[in-house]
């Protein structure tokens, strides 16, 4: 199996390494989608939003790898990265500051009224929010799925279960991924590298 090999490995801790990086602001969208919902519903459709994206990243990043292989793509792959990371850097530097306080509010349940709902997040149903979170982390994981693919280059086992495993701490570790962002705006810009 192409995991046990020494390459194998090397690339499966890159994929789990670069999915993790670049994480962070999908933490702070799951958030903010999942605010709008009573306390009980917030962590089923934070689950079921992630295993919608994680189906879509995987089937999105086995494409990738087979593009990968046509001339020039590797180009426009470096060129397109540059763009997210130009983007990004952007948007750090401009400061989203009623974004982030949204955010930390509603993963810290700070700002919880008494039906279990985020006072200033909008209502919204299940269904929107589990939408809203799947859409949210498909569109921002372009570059995440570039990264990914070029580093499990031609081992898809790899690819996959590289995703599913840093899929998952991901989900596990939303909240505190996103309090570590706020507090600590650096982490972000290392992620930009």
């Amino acid at each position: 199996m192409e995991i046990f090999t020494h390459e194998g490995f090397i690339a499966l801790l890159q994929v789990m390494a670069i999915d993790l990086v670049l994480a962070g602001d999908n933490a702070i969208v799951i958030g903010l989608a999942a605010a709008g919902l009573p306390r009980e519903q917030r962590n089923k459709v934070i689950l079921v939003g992630i295993i919608a994206a994680t189906v879509l990243r995987i089937i999105f990043a086995l494409i990738t790898t087979w593009l990968l292989n046509l001339t020039g793509i590797l180009i426009a792959g470096g060129l397109l990265l540059l763009w997210v990371c130009w983007k990004m850097w952007r948007e750090l530097r401009a400061g989203h500051e009623a974004e982030e306080i949204a955010a930390e509010e509603a993963l810290t349940d700070s700002d919880i009224n008494r039906d279990g709902t985020v006072a200033a997040a909008p209502r919204k149903t299940f269904a929107q929010a589990a939408w809203q979170i799947v859409i949210a982390d498909v569109s921002m994981s372009l570059d995440n799925v570039l990264a990914v693919a070029g580093a499990a280059k031609d081992h898809p086992t790899v690819l996959v279960i590289g995703l599913v495993l840093s899929i998952a701490l991901m989900g596990l570790a939303a909240s505190f991924i996103a309090r570590l962002l706020n507090r600590f705006r650096w982490i972000a810009y290392v992620g930009l590298a």
